[in-house]
């Protein structure tokens, strides 16, 4: 990656990028909070099965990008917050969890909930864009390793990990 300078943008080729990895799901941190002050911005692959849980942050705003693939994707509150299938929630305006197809942009504010899993047999691939950086950075690095330690996620640890980066998780964190 080339260095930022005040007269000089950064520009991240295909392919570049520092990627952590955990199984069959991975992330490669295009902008970091080291290059920008206003977000931090990903590559992720969401493997087949992957579903992160409903969840709301109070403090972040995220941006979602569907590259390839399927996803499907929550981003409203519903009008009862159910503790298990988010994909059958409803907000009072009558929105549904969609299905994301390549071209789909998905902004979530701070405070709203919001979801996506991969219900496809195929990975799936999205930019995802997060400010203020370098929670989610940090929040990544930290659950791939737990997801890559073996054996079924430790879900105390993965509770912790996310009261610690201002995530409420709503409904559950389920991994193929």
């Amino acid at each position: 990656m080339t260095a930022l300078t005040p007269s000089e943008g950064l520009v991240v080729p295909p392919g570049h990028g520092r990627t952590v990895r955990a199984a069959a799901q991975h992330v490669t941190f295009k902008v970091t909070g080291a290059h920008s002050r206003a977000s931090s911005s990903f590559e992720v692959v969401v493997p087949p099965g992957f579903d992160v849980g409903a969840h709301v942050h109070t403090r972040s705003e995220e941006l979602f990008y569907v590259l390839e693939g399927e996803l499907d994707m929550l981003a409203f509150e519903p009008l009862v917050r159910t503790p298990d299938n988010w994909q059958r929630w409803q907000s009072s305006s009558g929105n549904r969890v969609i299905r994301a197809t390549p071209g789909t942009v998905i902004l979530v504010p701070p405070g709203c909930p919001h979801a996506f899993a991969n219900p496809t047999g195929d990975p799936a691939r999205m930019f995802f864009q997060a400010s203020p950086p370098p929670d989610h950075e940090r929040y990544f690095e930290e659950l791939l390793k737990i997801l890559d330690s073996g054996g079924p996620p430790d879900d105390e640890a993965i509770e912790e990990l996310r009261a610690r980066y201002d995530i409420e998780q709503l409904t559950p964190l389920k991994t193929l």
